[in-house]
């Protein structure tokens, strides 16, 4: 018996131990495991974080936001390629299982971001949400962090960028459509694939690829400038539907589009091979040979500039039929410019009466 179970909903196929921990656990399989001894389905636990700070800073040259938040640790969706997964090693989790099950939700942070605003001395930009983990995964129907941030950007008249691939965006249409009013906003979808089923097994928990084409259009008739991603660019998996992504995107109303290399940094390359192995064991050795074939014969590297694209002819192939398909489709506008000028800050004293 495999000693990867496939769990329904779920991206990964283990938990590995985190990468700081002490002592690493394998599983292993004697051959003795019957159909009773198979773990139980996992299920989704979100713990409160009561983080004392919601706005990131970064000042990477190839990552083109300055400023970020995310409400949620961890991400339901399951991604199976999401490079946020190794993070969670930092709270002593397992990016395998753990990522996708154990999530934590920031409920003080629209508190907190109304806090960074009253600083003295606050120079607004755009803040990016989503950035790592998806601020409209499932969990958010019940917690409303999301919401309760747009509501306090809409207050202040603070620009943001959000980044999704799930239809509950449009739950928030209505502050999104005012905020869009103002030039402070701008949404993109992820769209990895048209074809339901390899989107479901890479995204087990995301809107369906016809669901977020119809959250693309429905934004863009509500007026909110609204873009696509194609990310990542999977060699030998995805990479032949880029086009055609671009295409529907561009049909629903979107006016701008990215997209980027898969990246598999820490112990995301091996959850990614036992995925290719459980889901798609026929092109496994095609897709690590190709992308091999863009990370100088790694399967990661990290050097600014290239992990984002990656290096050598077939890199460069997707970076041709990139920028040729932004032209084709009219996706290349100029980058969307927000309004930083109408910023309201707080009250730095709230038992002070304004005067007028």
């Amino acid at each position: 018996m495999n000693r990867y179970v496939r769990h329904k909903g779920r991206g990964a196929l283990s938990n590995p131990t985190g990468r700081f921990e002490a002592q690493q656990v394998e599983a292993h399989d004697d051959e003795w495991t019957t159909e009773e001894d198979l773990p139980a389905r996992p299920r989704t636990r979100v713990r409160i974080d009561s983080t004392k700070g919601i706005i990131s800073e970064n000042d990477s040259p190839d990552i083109p936001f300055h400023r970020s938040m995310n409400p949620y640790k961890g991400c339901e969706h399951g991604c199976i390629y999401c490079f946020a997964r190794p993070y969670h090693a930092y709270w002593g989790l397992s990016p395998g299982l753990d990522f996708e099950t154990q999530l934590f939700a920031k409920t003080e942070a629209p508190k907190r971001l109304r806090e960074a605003f009253a600083r003295r001395g606050y120079r607004p930009e755009p803040i990016a949400l989503g950035t790592a983990t998806d601020p409209y995964q499932p969990i958010e129907r019940e917690h409303q962090i999301t919401r309760q941030l747009l509501e306090v950007l809409l207050e202040h008249r603070h620009p943001v960028g959000i980044v999704t691939k799930n239809a509950l965006v449009l739950r928030d249409v209505d502050l999104l459509a005012e905020l869009a009013e103002r030039r402070l906003v701008h949404v993109y979808l992820s769209v990895t694939s048209l074809d339901p089923a390899l989107a479901r097994s890479m995204e087990p928990r995301a809107s369906a690829p016809h669901r977020r084409l119809a959250a693309i259009a429905a934004l863009s008739r509500a007026g909110v400038p609204t873009g696509v991603l194609f990310s990542p660019a999977i060699p030998g998996l995805n990479d032949h539907e880029l086009e055609g992504v671009f295409e529907a995107a561009a049909e629903a109303g979107a006016i701008g589009a990215g997209s980027m290399l898969l990246r598999l940094p820490h112990a995301l390359k091996d959850l990614f091979d036992e995925w290719l192995q459980a889901h798609h064991p026929n092109r496994r050795d095609r897709v690590l040979s190709l992308l091999k074939s863009c990370r100088n014969g790694a399967l990661y590297q990290s050097a600014f500039g290239e992990r984002m694209r990656g290096t050598g002819p077939y890199a460069e192939l997707l970076q041709r039929r990139y920028r040729q398909a932004l032209r084709r489709y009219g996706l290349d506008e100029r980058r969307y410019e927000f309004d930083t000028t109408a910023f309201i800050p707080p009250s730095r004293n709230p038992r002070q009466l304004p005067l007028f």
